[in-house]
C-alpha cells in the first residue's frame, strides 16, 4: 500500500496525463488514464508497441467497470465474479463502444482484470476507475521484475515509479475470451 504522499504523487501523475510504473501480481507494469489518448500513445511509444495490439485495463472492483458489465448476460457476469479479484484477464465485448480505440486496438473487446493486488486496488479506487496496465518492458524484452529494471528500461521516460512489491504470481495473468471461453495466454 502507498503512503499518503506516494498515493498523491501517483494520482497527480495519472490525472495530469503522465505515465506511472507500478508493481502488479507478477511483473512491473506501466499505466496511465485510459481515456487520455496522449498518455496512452506515450506508453505505446516508450514500449515500442503497436496500437493495434491493444492494452489491458486493471481495476480494484467490478463496480469501476460496471458500464462494461451491464450489457453482459447473467452467466457471463457470474463467470467474471468467480475469477475476480484475481490474476485472470478477460476479453469483454465493448458492445456500446465505450473504450477508446487507442486502448482496444483493432479489437471489438477490451482486456480487463480486477486485481487482488493491494496497490492496484488502492490506486484504481482513489483514481475512480480503471487504469492501463501493460508490462514494463520494451517490446520483445523480458518484463521488469523490479524497480531497478524499470529504471534501466525507461530511464527518464516514466513520470512516477511507485513503491511496492510484486504479488505472488510467477507469470503474467491468464487471458480468456469471455464469449468463447478460449484461453489466449496462460
Amino acid at each position: 500500500m502507498l503512503n499518503g504522499w506516494q498515493l498523491h504523487k501517483t494520482l497527480n501523475t495519472l490525472r495530469s496525463g503522465g505515465v506511472i510504473a507500478y508493481p502488479t501480481e507478477a511483473v512491473w507494469g506501466l499505466g496511465c488514464d485510459p481515456f487520455d489518448q496522449a498518455a496512452v500513445e506515450r506508453i505505446l511509444e516508450i514500449k515500442r508497441r503497436p496500437m493495434h495490439k491493444g492494452l489491458i485495463l486493471v481495476a480494484g472492483d467490478m463496480a469501476q467497470i460496471d458500464f462494461l458489465l451491464r450489457p453482459l448476460s447473467a452467466d457471463q457476469r457470474a463467470t467474471l465474479a468467480r475469477h475476480w479479484p484475481g490474476p485472470v484477464t478477460f476479453l469483454i465485448p465493448d458492445l456500446h463502444e465505450q473504450i477508446p480505440v487507442w486502448v482496444k486496438g483493432k479489437h471489438r473487446s477490451v482486456a480487463v482484470r480486477i486485481s487482488e493486488h493491494p496497490l492496484i486496488r488502492q490506486v484504481s479506487e482513489s483514481f475512480g476507475g480503471p487504469v492501463v496496465s501493460t508490462s514494463a518492458n520494451p517490446a520483445g524484452r523480458t518484463p521488469a521484475r523490479d524497480r531497478l529494471q524499470v529504471n534501466l528500461y525507461f530511464n527518464g521516460e516514466v513520470d512516477t515509479i511507485t513503491a511496492g512489491e510484486l504479488g505472488k504470481q510467477s507469470q503474467p495473468s491468464r487471458i480468456i475470451d469471455l464469449c468463447s471461453g478460449k484461453v489466449l495466454r496462460g
